[in-house]
């Protein structure tokens, strides 16, 4: 007996009710499909009036915000020695930190950046650079400034000078081989040299923290780590052993020959070395300005003083004269003048637009400072 041959019209279901033509009997929904359904009705809402939550925004600034640049740190990138400083910063209320439109952040040329913020104080330590409550002069963390200035604009680089301010104490270092000149003191070679690499060594942590707070604000800021470039500079030697004879004195630079060449050749370099070390810890970049200044330091031009590139010992005597005020009268001294921050600004532009972890600001033949790669 042949096999009957099933219509294609028709479909089993199940060996107690035998086949069923679609068209005479329509298949009921199973359990699990009705259920399905019921749950994507009760989601949409079949009214067409649910209004869906609106997807929260990602952190960080819009794309079209402002594209800016960012200077923090102490006197190196405040400014200093520069003149011409921002009102509020120039003693106003006990605020010294001296911001000069002439400092190097301000010197420095990105496509499409349209301003730099200089947060940057003199004589900040590199806690008052990072997050906490520690103050310089009134104002208080600079990271907290900069997660200001993150949310609101597109911040594409930071550039960071601290340190010397932490253990280093590299002023006072400086003062206290003027005061050996004088004659109150051994050469601050004799009485500081055995103990700087300690110093140095205390300060590399503190530095690193503050690189890493800086990271974690640009992060919560809702920024990547490629989004932005974040440099770390060292110092210039404000003064070197090729001082000009008739300058060793209180009319330029009153230091002991000892003492200027123990500047340049060991007390810089070690600073150097620490602050490449804590870049390294952070993972950021590094730019060596130990060699910036080689043959431009204070003094050494004694019939052309347009071609240094630091301040000379700097009195302002006017602030002499007023109590809340003089003792900040020798603030300037050994630091960039609007020359050498000019020069500093334009080798950061340079390293900048370059991919190297780590470069150096060295003078070229054309008598200007140039970036230079330089090993990790």
């Amino acid at each position: 007996m042949r096999t009957p041959v099933v219509p294609p019209d028709v479909i089993d279901l199940g060996r107690d009710h035998g086949a069923r033509s679609l068209e005479s009997s329509p298949m009921r929904p199973s359990g699990w499909l009705v259920l399905f359904l019921v749950l994507v009705v009760a989601t949409l809402g079949l009214g067409g009036d649910h209004v869906f939550p609106a997807p929260k925004p990602l952190p960080g600034p819009p794309e079209d915000a402002p594209r800016v640049i960012v200077g923090m740190g102490d006197s190196t990138m405040s400014g200093e020695g520069a003149g011409d400083y921002e009102r509020g910063t120039d003693g106003e209320k006990g605020d010294w930190c001296h911001r000069s439109p002439n400092a190097s952040i301000n010197q420095v040329r990105l496509p499409d950046v349209t301003r730099a913020y200089n947060l940057a104080c003199s004589g900040a330590p590199s806690a008052q650079v990072g997050l906490g409550k520690v103050k310089q002069y009134t104002e208080k963390s600079q990271s907290e400034q900069l997660a200001r200035i993150a949310t609101r604009n597109r911040v594409v680089a930071i550039a960071v000078a601290s340190g010397a301010n932490d253990d280093p104490a590299f002023s006072h270092v400086l003062n206290s081989c003027v005061q050996a000149w004088v004659g109150k003191e051994r050469p601050c070679s004799a009485t500081i040299g055995p103990q700087w690499e300690r110093r140095i060594d205390r300060m590399i942590p503190k530095l690193t923290k503050a690189l890493r707070d800086i990271q974690t604000v640009m992060r919560n800021a809702g920024y990547q780590r490629g989004d932005y470039q974040l440099v770390v500079q060292s110092y210039a030697a404000p003064v070197g052993p090729d001082v000009a004879r008739d300058l060793q004195d209180l009319s330029g630079c009153p230091l002991l020959s000892t003492d200027l060449r123990w500047v340049e050749k060991d007390a810089v370099p070690v600073l150097t070395a620490g602050v490449r070390t804590a870049a390294a810890r952070a993972g950021v970049r590094f730019l060596d300005l130990s060699r910036a200044g080689v043959g431009r330091e204070a003094c050494s031009s004694e019939r052309d003083p347009d071609r240094e590139w630091f301040r000379r010992l700097a009195v302002q005597w006017t602030d002499l004269q007023h109590d809340d005020r003089a003792t900040h009268a020798l603030q300037e001294s050994f630091h960039p003048n609007a020359a050498g921050h000019k020069e500093f600004g334009e080798c950061l532009t340079e390293f900048l637009a370059t991919t190297d972890r780590a470069g150096a600001c060295l003078p070229a033949k054309d008598g200007n400072l140039h970036a230079a790669a330089s090993p990790d």
